[in-house]
């Protein structure tokens, strides 16, 4: 079999329109996961779709979208039960998919902490089981709050079920005043065939595998129906805590099981990645006779101070990992191809396939990347499945392991039908007829029409009307193709759905007299565009769908400037791309050169800015939160750090001080309050000490922050 392109072929341009058909999925699937319980696609199969994603990121950091899966955790707690606010966010994990990732893995934890390779740092493996999130809350001993996982941040309260599961205690002694256990709430293979059995009996609908059945037991709004259901719970984490379990991952395990929650019993202790892999492989080998599901092992640093230093990213945190085990393969028709135009204009190919189950899951359709992977060549013009090129008919092999819309990884030529002719990608736009071009060093086709190009235009209102964005209530995807091509109420650009409501007014034809709508449906879409006229700065900077920026990068951008209008102005004065504004947007964490150029070019042209002036003209933009920082002698100054640190690594120094509320900068200037000063400081020391800065050395930030 040939082998995919590696993403370290992928152009900038092939890795963008993935991320967007990534995105895309995972929003489905996670909403279908989690808020449902009615996934179309294997945990194990999402898990391995989630790879692609996060090593394109990781070589593109600057296409990471405002949507990113990365960013994602779960989905929003679905309706029928009260919320939960998480006093710790419940997390997700990182995903590794073989032993070179494990590798990084390990040498990435290494880097921040400063530890060389000889130094000895342990991990506990353990299994991942495949079922729901839950945490449970007790205060005094005593059982008084459990809640799924939800989005990370806001869960559902489903005390009265959890309490029916026999592995849950209800009283627990010698415990800390305030314990929030966290773990997975699953049931067996044997429990799971008597359920299905009895369910089948009953005439009832029978569950698709045991996740499925422990999830949607457990969110029943009748408790006695949980109570009914054979559910299980392993205990593996911890949330908020009164006063600390112990001083290691393992020990604070031990600590729990001791405290009469059931833990796994194939937690290992790992001194070196050998270790770690050779567990994972005994537990795969052992996967299929333990009696319940699991996707995987996952790794965590044992040491719980470094598990302190180390931290979290924005949904996952640095010290732990899981490793997944292989995707599948599967063979059958290919039926069509069709080409779609995304909202940068570019033309993706789409193979359209005879349904075949991939491990579990039905799969009907594949991305083909772009017209070279279609001929049998990669981004860079070499040859990949021994060159055989893809055609409608063909019987091709679905591989699973990197997408969410899975590929096509090769071709069987003996199956191929007489008379099949290789594809022809199109010059011109499917949608608006206007030449598609390829610039030259890009794998994409893009369509040329710009604001004319009606699948452009529509999907940009599609993004910014999305559930990361503004999130209208009553005006989705379905109402925005709707509006768009409404004779007397059209919506073209984002202005027009908050001047909707006035030309509705003005208008003969009025919406509540149009078929599928009334008075009262009329009356609650008013209602809603006029809740999102308040709106969050980093959230409209999302919506506004600028090319590179994603959700992440957005908030970040609004949390460094502040307020809308202090950023406009800084955008403004970068136009050029030089000067200390254009420095100081460099200087924000995880904005790279693209991604800049990107952002201040959509302010710099006329017709764009212009438009967006005109939108927040009818916004009430909310200036971005910034940290809790009251008391400390760093907020909102300016810090650069230079030469050697010893007692912190670089990282973790700019992740304190962004926390205390200040700003990291790269390089010196006027607008510099501090340089933090290391052996080997240079021409940073010298500008600091010409411009009068302060300066001070390891211990004397670290004295001035109170972590001396």
């Amino acid at each position: 079999m040939s082998k995919l392109i590696p993403v370290a072929d992928l152009t900038e341009e092939a890795a963008r329109e993935e991320l967007a058909q990534l995105a895309a999925q995972l929003l489905r699937a996670d909403k279908l996961y989690h808020g449902e319980d009615a996934p179309e696609i294997s945990d194990a199969a999402y898990d391995a779709l989630k790879r692609r994603n996060a090593e394109i990121e990781a070589r593109f950091p600057n296409l990471k979208r405002t949507d990113s899966p990365s960013d994602q955790i779960g989905a929003r707690p679905a309706g029928g039960f009260s919320k939960v606010t998480h006093a710790v966010r419940m997390m997700s994990l990182g995903n590794a998919f073989d032993d070179e990732d494990i590798q990084d893995f390990d040498r990435s934890v290494r880097k921040y902490l400063g530890l060389d390779a000889a130094t000895p740092l342990s991990f506990t493996a353990e299994p991942k089981i495949d079922g729901l999130s839950l945490s449970l809350r007790y205060e005094n001993g005593k059982l008084v709050q459990a809640a799924t996982r939800g989005d990370g941040e806001v869960g559902e309260n489903v005390t009265a079920n959890a309490r029916t599961i026999s592995d849950i205690p209800q009283l627990l002694e010698n415990a800390p005043k305030v314990l929030e256990v966290r773990g997975e709430v699953y049931m067996s293979h044997e429990d799971f065939e008597r359920l299905n059995a009895s369910q089948e009996d009953a005439g009832e609908k029978t569950f698709a595998n045991p996740r499925n059945a422990a999830a949607g037991s457990l969110r029943q709004l009748d408790a006695s129906v949980t109570r009914a259901r054979p559910l299980k719970f392993f205990a593996y984490a911890w949330g908020e805590l009164s006063e600390p379990l112990a001083t290691t991952q393992m020990s604070a395990i031990e600590r729990l099981h001791d405290l009469g929650f059931a833990t796994n019993p194939l937690t290992r202790l790992c001194e070196t990645t050998a270790q770690m892999l050779e567990h994972y492989r005994d537990i795969e080998i052992q996967r299929s006779t333990l009696g319940y599901d699991i996707d995987g092992v996952v790794y965590k640093v044992n040491d719980l101070s470094l598990q302190g230093r180390l931290g979290f990213r924005s949904t996952t945190p640095r010290w732990a990992i899981a490793h997944k085990f292989p995707a599948q393969l599967a063979w059958t028709r290919l039926e069509a191809i069709d080409i779609q135009v995304g909202r940068t204009g570019a033309l993706s190919p789409v193979a359209r396939l005879h349904p075949v189950t991939v491990g579990g899951v039905v799969v009907s359709n594949a991305t083909l990347h772009n017209e070279d992977y279609i001929a049998g060549r990669d981004a860079k013009g070499g040859i990949i499945r021994d060159g055989k090129d893809i055609r409608v008919g063909d019987w091709v092999q679905v591989y699973r392991a990197g997408d969410v819309i899975p590929k096509i990884s090769d071709v069987d030529i003996s199956k191929r039908p007489e008379g099949a002719t290789s594809f022809e990608f199109p010059t011109t736009c499917p949608e608006c007829g206007s030449d598609a071009i390829r610039e030259e060093g890009d794998a994409v086709r893009r369509c040329t029409g710009g604001v004319i190009c009606p699948a452009q235009a529509i999907e940009k209102l599609k993004h910014f009307v999305s559930r990361k964005a503004f999130d209208i209530e009553g005006l989705g995807a379905k109402q925005i193709e709707m509006f768009y091509s409404d004779p007397d109420l059209p919506i073209k650009t984002p202005v027009d759905i908050f001047t909707l409501h006035d030309r509705d007014s003005a208008n003969l034809t009025k919406l509540a007299n149009r078929k599928g709508w009334g008075a009262q449906s009329a009356r609650n879409l008013w209602e809603a565009i006029d809740e999102k006229r308040q709106i969050p700065f980093g959230r409209l900077l999302f919506a506004l769908g600028i090319r590179h920026m994603g959700e992440a990068a957005s908030n970040l951008i609004a949390t460094h400037y502040g307020s809308w209008s202090e950023f406009k102005r800084a955008i403004t004065a970068a136009a050029d791309f030089n000067g200390p504004e254009w420095d100081d947007l460099l200087s924000v964490d995880g904005v790279g050169e693209v991604m800049a150029r990107a952002l201040v070019s959509a302010f710099a042209q006329d017709a764009e800015r212009a438009s967006i002036d005109a939108l927040v003209a009818q916004l009430d933009v909310q200036a971005a939160k910034r940290p809790d920082t009251a008391g400390s002698p760093v907020a909102g100054k300016t810090v650069v750090f230079t030469g050697t640190l010893e007692k912190m690594t670089r990282a973790e120094a700019k992740a304190r001080a962004e926390a205390l509320g200040a700003k990291v900068s790269g390089s010196v200037s006027k607008k510099t309050d501090l340089l933090v000063a290391g052996p080997g400081a240079g021409s940073k020391a010298k500008k600091a000490a010409d411009l009068g800065i302060e300066t001070l050395d390891e211990d004397g930030w670290l004295q001035l922050i109170g972590s001396a």
